[in-house]
């Protein structure tokens, strides 16, 4: 397919800037950056101009993804990549909707007990630090299969702007600058020679990534061959083996990405459409919704007592069950029907009580008869012909292994460690794990990614997703909510504080900003325990909402540097 509708000649007016907000007459609502035909919303303004140009030469949303996925790799290396993977969920304008799984694989190498020292101990940082950490990279077969099926223009020109862009350099941001200069110690750590990251890099200098840029030739002039093949391969393996890592060529030249079937549920009059194992987040947010479903929660208020009560006691329950039942559905069987099935949700809430606290220790998975890190990114798209995209992309961890291939200029991935290790230990994100997940050669890890798009009345009403590990799910949840339940507009829906619980640990984490003392000692008085003085960032949301005239929202989150760009 080359084209999803005949181009309709346009003139543009190319805007962006998600500070500049403007009134919903109908509503009185105030907006984020609204467009009317086209949107990006990305980690970085370079990337999401990115995007809008090829959707302004008549692209589609999936050339905009190549292009945008790959200028995150430059303008946002803290998660953005070639040496990870992700997932995407799409809506074309007919409505047909699909998955792809473009996550990272297991080593041909890699055995079960690989991070246990001699007692069955799990070995600490193995999994997280390093070239043992690494999966196989799936971003780049990924994007080739996007662009197979459904790009329209050629792939030369929607990775040229982004060579330009390495070539050109990227001005380091203030946010980012603090990131590098919490996790330089880590560079020299397990790499053999200094780094481009590794110099005091602050805000207004410009990074310059020349060998990315050379690396981006070669995948435009030889496809997915230049990465998975040849030169880059090459450099890829040569470096990671020298530094200890399993990697082979094999390896690299065996991956493929897969078209999923996407998991599909209704809430309400919404239908929603997510990401299928090895990702978690569309079972478990079906199964959240599932059991928000029979309460009527927009008249509890947003962020009320009653209304995190609930939702939490939803999460626990959903939480409980991925760390058992979820896995690579390619190596185990997955109970998805059951799983998101009102009558199977309702029956989990069965013990939930209004006057206190379930207790996790209470709570196992439920009985059927017969992950990810607060580092990954986020993007959405809307193309003037109505096709819609959701994708999450992640290193995993921060700069992922931290393991960094310099003649290519490229991060590689920590992915192993959202594998179970050690069925029953907690990963880098306190998430549990069982055998489901367990470590087999050529496995995908399970994944917390929740890349979602939304329809209301068989109409697009919103693509929407967030970085964040476990909370990347209850994120894109609450952010849902919000809009559906609580009327906001998208970026007000982003804005919002939220809040976390992932079953075990058996802790309320709260934003530190936006829940005040009086709402936190009533959720105590109930039994809650309360994480809000070391509450990490729950989730960089960035999101579209089509208005009901048409035109289009971004919500950018302000945790990050996100930016909406459109036309």
């Amino acid at each position: 397919m080359k084209k999803l509708i005949p181009i309709i000649t346009l003139i543009f007016l190319f805007v962006q800037c998600k500070e500049n907000s403007t009134k919903n007459t109908q509503n009185n609502k105030i907006l984020g950056f609204v467009a009317d035909s086209a949107m990006v919303v990305s980690a970085r303004e370079e990337a999401s101009k990115i995007g809008v140009a090829i959707l302004q030469k008549g692209g589609n949303a999936f050339d905009a993804m190549v292009a945008t996925e790959l200028a995150l790799c430059v303008a946002y290396p803290f998660a953005g990549n070639i040496g990870g993977g992700g997932f995407m969920v799409y809506r074309t304008n007919d409505g047909k909707t699909g998955a792809l799984d473009y996550r990272e694989k297991a080593p041909l190498a890699a055995s079960k007990n690989m991070y246990l020292d001699e007692n069955g101990d799990v070995i600490k940082g193995k999994s997280t630090l390093g070239s043992m950490a690494i999966g196989i990279p799936g971003t780049v077969d990924g994007l080739f299969k996007v662009h197979e099926k459904f790009g329209t223009l050629p792939i030369s020109e929607l990775i040229q702007p982004v060579i330009d862009l390495a070539n050109k350099g990227v001005i380091v941001t203030k946010k980012q600058e603090d990131r590098l200069a919490k996790y330089r110690h880590f560079f020299s750590e397990v790499n053999d020679t200094q780094i481009i990251l590794d110099a005091e890099w602050k805000e207004g200098d410009t990074i310059k990534y020349l060998n990315l840029a050379k690396t981006l030739e070669r995948i435009r002039d030889n496809g997915r061959d230049g990465f998975y093949k040849g030169k880059t391969a090459e450099m890829l393996v040569n470096y990671v083996q020298k530094i200890g890592g399993i990697i082979t060529k094999k390896d690299l030249d065996n991956y493929e990405a897969k078209w999923r079937t996407p998991i599909e549920f209704t809430y309400k009059d919404l239908k929603i459409t997510s990401m299928s194992p090895p990702s978690s987040g569309g079972i478990c947010d079906a199964q959240i919704f599932k059991a928000l479903e029979p309460y009527d929660i927009s008249t509890y208020g947003h962020n009320s007592v009653k209304s995190i009560q609930l939702i939490a006691e939803a999460e626990r329950r959903a939480f409980a069950d991925r760390s058992f039942y979820l896995g690579d559905p390619d190596f185990v069987q997955i109970p998805i029907d059951t799983l998101i099935s009102a009558s199977y949700v309702q029956k989990r809430m069965e013990d939930f009580s209004w006057d206190k606290a379930t207790l996790s220790s209470s709570i196992s998975h439920g009985n059927i008869a017969g992950y990810e890190s607060d580092e990954t990114t986020h993007y959405s798209i809307i193309d003037s012909y109505g096709n819609a995209i959701s994708a999450t992309t992640t290193l995993n961890g921060a700069y992922g292994s931290k393991v960094y291939v310099s003649e290519g200029g490229f991060m590689l991935n920590n992915e192993m460690d959202d594998f179970s290790s050690k069925p029953g230990e907690p990963n880098m994100f306190g998430l549990i794990g069982a055998e489901a997940n367990s470590i087999e050669p050529g496995k995908r890890m399970l994944s917390s990614m929740t890349p979602t798009i939304v329809e209301k009345n068989n109409k697009l009403f919103m693509a929407v997703g967030s970085p964040g590990g476990s909370t990347i799910i209850t994120s894109v949840m609450q952010t849902i909510l919000n809009v559906y339940e609580f009327n906001f507009g998208m970026q007000e829906a982003v804005d919002a504080p939220r809040f976390h619980h992932q079953w075990l640990p058996d802790v309320v984490t709260l934003e530190p900003k936006g829940f005040d003392s009086i709402l936190v000692e009533k959720l105590k008085a109930k039994g809650y325990k309360i994480n809000q003085e070391n509450s990490r960032i729950l989730g960089k949301v960035d999101a579209i909402l089509v208005l009901p005239n048409g035109q289009l929202e971004g919500g950018a989150d302000y945790r990050g540097d996100d930016k909406a760009a459109g036309f």
